[in-house]
């Protein structure tokens, strides 16, 4: 009898989570979990707590930034990447009214940066890009949840946030839009769906059900963006007018799918870290990206 009873006990899946809105859809997996299956979502504050969460098997799955993804893969860290997560989500915002209109209006000013963040990659491409490098401007080291009080109050003049804090800047007045940093050749590749490299080996069966789970969540949000906000606001307590203004502006996309053009992109991304010296040596692909799942669940 025990033994049945305990086959009949949800088995509990531990999902990693950021506390943005583009890392809302774990929120919304418990309506399309299978009766087997239980969710208990653990929100990281960091992308990289989030990578080290699932190398260290604290959680089963998580998504976080291809940033953090990649560093863990080059230093050899058993972080495989199954699903996508999200696009965009980002946003280069200075204080309203100041003279920096555009990423060369960056030079010299006090930038805040989250470092090792998918962010980081993004502002040192477009810098790069406009002839200019990090060392151009005064890189501060800024959590993404404090950005817009610290331009609010002037300790920063610009900052290269993730929503809902470029929305909540925007709608609130403090401030303006330099740009949304996607005009490189990582696009708006953010975030990433991954778990460790045993669980892809040894119970492949879970995660093909999660990340079907996962599209489900995706595709819902994706066409209820009513519904993403209302999740937003009760989960994060994030401000509304923050969150319907990055929803308005269709700066997140809710993704599944490691399409080629996400795997392009990611090994983009790998080679500009590689460029930047943030890594070493480039992951080994193989095994840092794992495309089978996504192509089961793409034509299940």
């Amino acid at each position: 009898m025990p033994s049945v009873l305990r086959a009949q006990t949800p088995r509990t899946i531990k999902m990693g989570s950021l506390r943005l809105i583009h890392s809302m859809t774990p929120h919304f997996y418990e309506r399309f979990l299978p009766s087997n299956l239980k969710v208990e979502i653990i929100t990281f504050d960091s992308p990289t707590d989030g990578k080290n969460a699932v190398v260290t098997k604290s959680v089963d799955f998580g998504g976080f930034g291809i940033a953090a993804a990649t560093l863990g893969a080059a230093a050899g860290e058993p972080v495989t990447v199954v699903g996508a997560f999200c696009n965009k989500g980002m946003g280069v915002v200075s204080k309203a009214g100041s003279d920096i209109k555009t990423v060369k209006d960056l030079r010299g000013k006090k930038v805040g940066i989250w470092p090792g963040s998918t962010q980081e990659v993004f502002i040192m491409e477009r810098l790069r890009l406009e002839g200019m490098s990090i060392r151009d401007v005064q890189a501060t080291r800024v959590p993404f949840g404090e950005m817009h009080a610290m331009l609010s109050r002037g300790d920063i003049d610009a900052y290269v946030g993730a929503e809902p804090g470029p929305g909540l800047s925007m709608s609130s007045g403090v401030g303006q839009l330099v740009e949304y940093p996607y005009n490189t050749a990582m696009g708006g590749l953010n975030m990433i769906f991954a778990t460790h490299e045993d669980t892809a080996a040894k119970d492949p069966d879970l995660v093909r059900t999660m990340l079907t789970v996962h599209r489900k969540a995706s595709e819902f949000m994706m066409a209820n963006k009513a519904a993403v906000a209302e999740m937003t606001v009760a989960r994060l307590g994030a401000n509304r007018a923050a969150v319907d203004h990055a929803l308005a502006a269709n700066n997140v996309e809710f993704t599944w799918e490691l399409t080629d053009t996400v795997l392009t992109q990611a090994r983009t991304y790998a080679a500009q870290m590689l460029e930047l010296k943030q890594i070493r040596a480039l992951p080994d692909f193989a095994k840092f990206l794992n495309p089978s799942f996504s192509k089961a669940v793409a034509t299940a």
